[in-house]
């Protein structure tokens, strides 16, 4: 009984603080947590549009007899991009490059132009297309955040470029014209941006060209040259322009948090101890407990006081068990149910009863001095109505 009570407190315990928590989940809100990552947009969202404008400075074989700020030409670029993640894009366009050089090639010259150690000044425009893949270095390593003032994004790109380039006929000044002085090129760069409204973004792209191809600088030699530029760009996000993050649930914090851990504190703490008293009830030992039953219980149907043939054989052997001892007196109680028949129906029944097992047994030779007969109006095992044929009986005990 002491452990069945110990289990139950333990379970009202539990359930409580079950109900707690449950009352507690009702107040958790959902928020987009970046720091869990991001998810990926429809291919229509995420796209811009870039303008830049800025100055190139260009390397060849004879730039080093030209003065610096002499060397520096225009350049220009339009794109339109888009990122496939945060971290990963991809954008095409064209390029405007202005490049001021140097040739030996009088032809290649501009006339009034010519400079001492037998070189000419020669001016290029590139047009062409470009393609760059990105790489957002600092979402990247950084982590994705909405809103963020600066990134760094580097660039690896390809393309190629018409050259425009003016030309010296005879005596004749130099005009500009398409050359067959095409270009291809790698290049690779890094963009400084800073987010001035969601939709507006300011950069400083700054970008190394490698070019490969027949060169007017050089007796129209195949050389590798190089263009190092400096652009201040802008660029236009069209929706959708941020990247949505995963919904994740928050726990508000209690009001009173030190009385709430002090009641889950005291909570665990009974709990400990209940545990500690359920494992002293089950390493406890058995006690043995021994209390006597009925020698013998002799049952009857309904309304029935008569004994069978088979009655009458164990009364007969419960008469030589009485015999046998005959310093031990006997209590014969006599019973009905009480769910059938009148009271005094059921008053008859137990005493006839009660009488005719005291006849039997007397008339097995069990002295009736060694017998009291008696009856009891209650239950002789009270579980109800179904079991009413338990209650029509006569108990046959030792008396104490």
């Amino acid at each position: 009984m002491k452990k069945a009570t110990i289990l139950a407190f333990a379970c009202a315990l539990f359930m409580g603080q079950a109900a707690v928590a449950q009352e507690s989940a009702k107040e958790i809100t959902y928020v987009n947590d970046p720091s869990q990552g991001y998810l990926f947009n429809r291919f229509q969202d995420n796209w811009f549009i870039t303008a830049e404008g800025g100055t190139g400075i260009y390397f060849s074989s004879f730039d080093s007899k030209r003065s610096l700020m002499d060397r520096f030409s225009p350049a220009a670029s339009i794109y339109v991009g888009k990122w496939f993640s945060p971290i990963i894009g991809l954008r095409a366009g064209v390029n405007y490059l202005g490049i001021k050089g140097l040739t030996e090639n009088r032809g290649n010259g501009l006339i009034n132009e010519h400079m001492t150690d037998g070189l000419y000044k020669e001016k290029f425009n590139l047009f062409g297309p470009q393609v760059d893949v990105m790489l957002n270095l600092t979402n990247w390593w950084c982590g994705y955040r909405p809103g963020r003032i600066y990134n760094a994004t580097f660039y690896l790109g390809a393309g190629g470029y018409l050259t425009f380039a003016k030309r010296a006929e005879g005596n004749k000044d130099a005009k500009w014209k398409h050359v067959e002085d095409d270009f291809l090129d790698v290049r690779a760069g890094l963009i400084n941006s800073f987010r001035v409204s969601e939709q507006v973004q300011l950069s400083l792209d700054i970008r190394f060209n490698g070019f490969k191809g027949p060169s007017n600088f050089q007796n129209g030699s195949t050389k590798l040259y190089g263009d190092l530029q400096a652009y201040f760009g802008v660029t236009y996000n069209f929706k959708n322009r941020e990247w949505s993050t995963p919904v994740v649930p928050v726990c508000p914090e209690p009001e009173n948090c030190d009385a709430l851990r002090a009641r889950l504190a005291a909570a665990d703490a009974r709990i400990a101890d209940l545990e500690a008293q359920l494992r002293d009830c089950l390493n406890r030992p058995v006690e043995k407990v021994t209390e006597k039953g009925p020698l013998a219980t002799i049952y009857y149907p309904i309304g029935v006081s008569r004994l069978t043939r088979e009655d009458r054989n164990i009364l007969g052997a419960i008469a030589n068990v009485m015999i046998a001892n005959p310093n031990t007196h006997y209590t014969l109680t006599g019973w009905a149910d009480n769910y059938t028949g009148t009271e005094q129906i059921n008053i008859r029944l137990r005493k006839n009863r009660v009488a005719g097992v005291e006849k039997q047994l007397i008339k097995n030779g069990v002295p009736a001095s060694q017998l009291t007969a008696t009856t009891n109006n209650g239950s002789l095992c009270d579980l109800g109505e179904k079991f009413v044929a338990l209650d029509r009986a006569v108990t046959i005990e030792e008396t104490k």
